[in-house]
Formats: structure tokens, C-alpha cells, sequence
């Protein structure tokens, strides 16, 4: 990935660099051009004043009369390198830069027509091939005047490749920085890129760590660019999340299997201690058929427990507000009748209007499980009160009982999953209490248990965040 960041970074400011520079060089050669051009119109003007005289005079050309001029013309091609040709207005040589021309040659013909246009009374100027170079060269031609007459030519020829060498020289230094800036663009490219990759070189082989079994890892948080210390936090809950859903995954399949091992083994001890009492103590076989099936439902509370668990954890379900005194209300009216038949009294004290939020249905499953383990406990005459009040921004429902209490210690360990007091009744799965505070953590509060302070017994406590509603009255 870094490699093709850096193609890309280096492709871009190559791009950047070519869009710019060509369109320069091919200005600089065009300015050079007509720097030269300009240069050459104007030496070639002096020449055309200083061969007036002679091409003007009606004598014919002395050359010892162009003596003169021919040196003035050699040492300007010493000097700037140009060829200075100058013709009399039938185009035949006058004076020439170059010592070996023949005074008397026709100049003015079709491969030269420079010269025809420089007759004609105009400047010529351009670009052309020559023959005689081999190449292409830089002419300008202008007209030599005595008044309005035209009596000869001068032009000054460069080779093209004079431009294009002084054109390089300039497009060299173009071409430096552009290499200096395409460096300069591919280092910081390489920086940038490593600054993106390197964060994600490391993520990828704790991911591969974490896929191997090693949930320890963890990706650096403090590396990269932003969105790269985002992604790693993300990724570090991610894993944190999976790691503790993994943990209880193999806590509950430990537990489950542990705790669903003992009742399964009495029902199928009790079923077998049945079928043999059949025929020989028929009231002892249905005395076991009995406790078989209070075997099957303490087994069946206790499935519907670990289920209701394993439904819930590593998910956060929506809450929704409840109305807590209706609720109680509802729930006094169930367990009533059956604390009648105990001999226990059932109170309820619930004022109206208080409202938490909660899961669907996890507050009934909570007063139902209180009050269930209150009647366990209670003794003929005794009293279980359940009770709702508000507190600040959060609502508490306490089912208080009259029983025996818990030990301190016991006390540390009863919401923990199949724990069970020594001293607690036969037939608990040790399920329900873990049941009670994994719906309450779920709906944002907490379960309590504490002894009463006035007297023996238990207090059974939920306490929930109160709704909007309840504020409202």
C-alpha cells in the first residue's frame, strides 16, 4: 500500500510537473526566437545602412569598394556567430561573411526566397531547412532603400540549433528544480504514506495475532493520524468485546454443564428408584415420581434462566418506561392468593405515578423472583411487604421479608450464577438471583441484598432509573 501511495503522490506531481514545463519550454523557445529575430532585424538594418552608398551608386560594384564592408561582416560572424550575406537589387552577391562566396552570385532564387520578399520592399523573417547546413536555420532578410528605391538586400543568418542550445541552457535549470521538486514531492510522499501504513502494518498483525487465539493483543492507540487512532479504538473495544463474550461463552457452557449435570442425575436416580417400587410399594414409587418431577421443574427454571442469559448477554436491548406502580400493583394481586394459602401475609405499599425504565418484562421477572424466594423462606404469620419509592432520578422496589436473613459472607456470593447458601431450602437452581441482576444491569440500575436493620429478615431491593413520565407526574 505504501508503494502504490507513492506511485500515485510521484504520478501526480510528475503530471503537475510536465503540464507546467512543457508549455514553459515551448515559451522560452518561442521568446528566445523572437529575441533573436529582433536581434537580427536589427543588425541587419545597420548593415542596410552602412551598403547604401554602395548599392545606391550607378557605377558598377568595385570590389576593392567592399573591402571595408566584408571585414565589418567577417567580424560579425566571429563575434555572434550569424552569416551576413548582402545582395544588390538583382539578387546577385555583393559582400558575404563568408570569405569563400563569389562575389557576383545569384542569391535571390526559389531556395532562398527570403530574399524575394526583402526586394520587394519587406521584412522576412522565419525558420527554414538549408540546404547547404544541412539543418534548418534562423533568417531574417530586410531591404537596403536609397530614398523610396529598393537597391539591395542584407540577411543574417543563425543556425536553428544556436536557439535551441540557448533554450536548453535555461530549460536545464526548469528541469533541475523540477527533478529537485519531484524528489522533494516522493520523500514527503514517502512519509506521508509510511505515516498511514505503518499503523496499519501493526493492526493488521494484531489482527492476525487476535485470529490465531491471542485475545491479549491490542492495537497502539497513539500511533498515526487520527483516523488511524480512531479505527485502533474501535478495534481494541471490538476485541475487548469478543474477548469477554468469549470468557462468559466458556464460563456458561462450564457452569451450565456443572449445573445441569446434578438435577438430570437425581430426576434419572429418581425415575429408576420409581420403576423398581412399582410393584412392591406402589405409594413410595409415586412419592419418587413426585420428586422426579420437582426435579424436572427446578430443571426447567433453571434452563429458562441460563437461556434467558445466554439470549440477553453481549446484546443491549432497548428499555422503555414502566410503570412501576401499576406493576406492583399487578404482581401483589398473583402472589397473593398463594401467600393466603401459607398463611403468610402479603402487603404492598406502591404510591401512584412512580415510573422507571426498564426491559420489556425484566421488573415483573425481578418482583416475581423476590417475592418467590421471600415465600420460600417465610414461616406461618409472617409478613412480606412489597414497597416502591422514588429516590433521586431513580425508583427502588423492596420485597421485605420476616425470614431468617443472610449471613455476610453468603451475602457477597448470592448473585453469583448456581451459587447457593448451605442453609438455603431444597429445590433452588441458583439461577434466579444471577437472573434478577443481569435485568436490572441490563436496564441501567442494580439489585441489592441486605438484612433488615429493625429486625430479622431480608430486604430484596431493585432500584432503576426513573423515567421522564414519573417527573411529570
Amino acid at each position: 500500500m505504501k508503494w502504490r501511495l507513492l506511485a500515485a503522490f510521484a504520478g501526480l506531481i510528475t503530471v503537475v510537473l510536465l503540464a507546467q514545463d512543457l508549455p514553459l519550454i515551448n515559451y522560452l523557445r518561442t521568446i528566445e526566437f523572437e529575441r533573436v529575430i529582433a536581434g537580427l532585424e536589427r543588425d541587419a538594418f545597420l548593415f542596410a545602412g552602412s551598403s547604401e552608398d554602395i548599392l545606391s551608386a550607378t557605377d558598377p560594384v568595385d570590389p576593392t569598394d567592399t573591402a571595408d564592408l566584408s571585414a565589418s561582416l567577417e567580424l560579425y560572424a566571429r563575434t555572434e556567430g550569424g552569416r551576413v550575406v548582402i545582395v544588390d537589387s538583382d539578387g546577385l552577391l555583393v559582400a558575404s561573411s563568408d570569405p569563400t562566396d563569389e562575389p557576383g552570385t545569384q542569391f535571390a532564387n526559389d531556395n532562398r526566397p527570403e530574399f524575394g520578399k526583402a526586394l520587394a520592399g519587406e521584412v522576412a523573417f522565419g525558420e527554414r531547412s538549408s540546404q547547404d547546413l544541412g539543418g534548418n536555420l534562423v533568417y531574417v532578410a530586410v531591404p537596403v532603400l536609397s530614398g523610396a528605391d529598393v537597391v539591395g538586400a542584407v540577411r543574417i543568418t543563425y543556425p536553428a540549433e544556436v536557439i535551441d542550445q540557448r533554450t536548453s541552457e535555461k530549460t536545464r535549470g526548469l528541469i533541475l528544480v523540477g527533478i529537485i521538486s519531484l524528489l522533494g514531492a516522493a520523500f514527503a510522499a514517502f512519509l506521508i504514506a509510511s505515516s498511514f501504513t505503518s499503523p496499519i502494518r501493526r493492526l493488521q498483525r494484531t489482527t492476525e495475532a487476535i485470529a490465531e487465539g491471542d485475545l491479549t493483543q491490542r492495537a497502539a492507540e497513539n500511533e498515526g493520524p487520527p483516523e488511524i487512532r480512531s479505527l485502533a479504538r474501535s478495534f481494541n473495544s471490538m476485541t475487548g468485546q469478543i474477548e469477554g463474550l468469549l470468557d462468559q461463552q466458556k464460563a456458561f457452557a462450564g457452569d451450565a454443564s456443572h449445573q445441569l449435570r446434578t438435577p438430570l442425575t437425581a430426576l434419572r436416580l429418581q425415575l429408576e428408584r420409581a420403576a423398581d417400587m412399582v410393584d412392591t410399594d406402589p405409594e413410595g414409587a409415586r412419592e419418587r415420581v413426585e420428586a422426579a418431577s420437582e426435579e424436572t421443574e427446578r430443571l426447567q427454571r433453571l434452563v429458562e434462566g441460563l437461556l434467558m442469559i445466554a439470549r440477553s448477554e453481549g446484546s443491549k436491548p432497548a428499555t422503555e418506561p414502566v410503570d412501576v406502580s401499576g406493576l406492583v400493583a399487578d404482581r401483589f394481586e398473583v402472589w397473593e392468593p398463594f401467600a393466603a394459602e401459607r398463611g403468610v401475609h402479603l402487603a404492598i405499599n406502591a404510591p401512584a405515578g412512580l415510573y422507571a425504565t426498564a426491559v420489556p418484562n425484566a421488573l415483573e421477572q425481578i418482583v416475581d423472583n423476590y417475592v418467590d424466594n421471600a415465600l420460600g423462606v417465610a414461616q406461618e404469620g409472617d409478613t412480606i411487604s412489597i414497597v416502591a419509592a422514588a429516590y433521586a432520578n431513580t425508583v427502588g422496589v423492596h420485597v421485605i421479608d420476616e425470614g431468617p436473613g443472610m449471613k455476610p459472607e453468603h451475602l457477597e456470593h448470592a448473585f453469583d450464577r448456581f451459587w447457593r447458601a448451605p442453609d438455603a431450602p431444597h429445590g433452588g437452581s441458583g439461577i434466579g438471583l444471577a437472573v434478577v441482576q443481569h435485568l436490572a444491569e441490563l436496564s441501567g440500575g442494580h439489585a441489592v441484598l441486605r438484612n433488615r436493620q429493625d429486625r430479622s429478615g431480608l430486604d430484596a431491593c431493585v432500584v432503576l432509573p426513573a423515567a421522564e413520565v414519573s417527573r411529570r407526574g
